[in-house]
């Protein structure tokens, strides 16, 4: 099961994952991502996860398959925010935090569901529509 998450900021994709995923939610995934991507210089990943038991085989190579094609466009993505209260997730969640540099990747536990909101929606600065949010306030 994948399902989308509202978040304020528009360059995030937020989803909740659990129990089996499918090609074809994963494909949905990918879409999300890639239209994220069209709009906005860098993107940012919430996910929530915790109930997740396995993903199909055609789930796996798909997304296997995705995540071999952006390893040269990791630039275009800044921080992915885990939430979790499982041990392995963490674990794996630092190992993809350590192995691409240019995404960063936090784990928050279930009760710092708004910490990792707020943390996710921000943008790194230079990256804003509007010059003020990134500090610049007129010569």
């Amino acid at each position: 099961m994948l399902e989308f998450i509202t978040h304020p900021a528009e360059h995030v994709v937020a989803m909740k994952v659990g129990g089996v995923v499918t090609a074809r939610e994963l494909q949905q995934a990918i879409d999300a991502i890639e239209t994220a991507k069209r709009s906005h210089p860098r993107v940012s990943l919430l996910v929530e996860l915790d109930d997740l038991r396995w993903m199909t085989l055609t789930a796996v190579l798909k997304d296997l398959g995705y995540g071999l094609t952006q390893l040269g466009d990791l630039d275009r993505y800044h921080r992915a925010a885990v939430i979790t209260d499982k041990e392995w997730i963490k674990h794996v969640a630092h190992l993809e935090d350590r192995l691409f540099r240019a995404l960063e990747v936090r784990t928050f536990p279930h009760r710092e569901y708004a910490a990792a909101k707020q943390w996710v929606g921000e943008l790194p600065k230079g990256d804003h529509a509007n010059p003020e949010e990134d500090g610049y306030h007129g010569a």
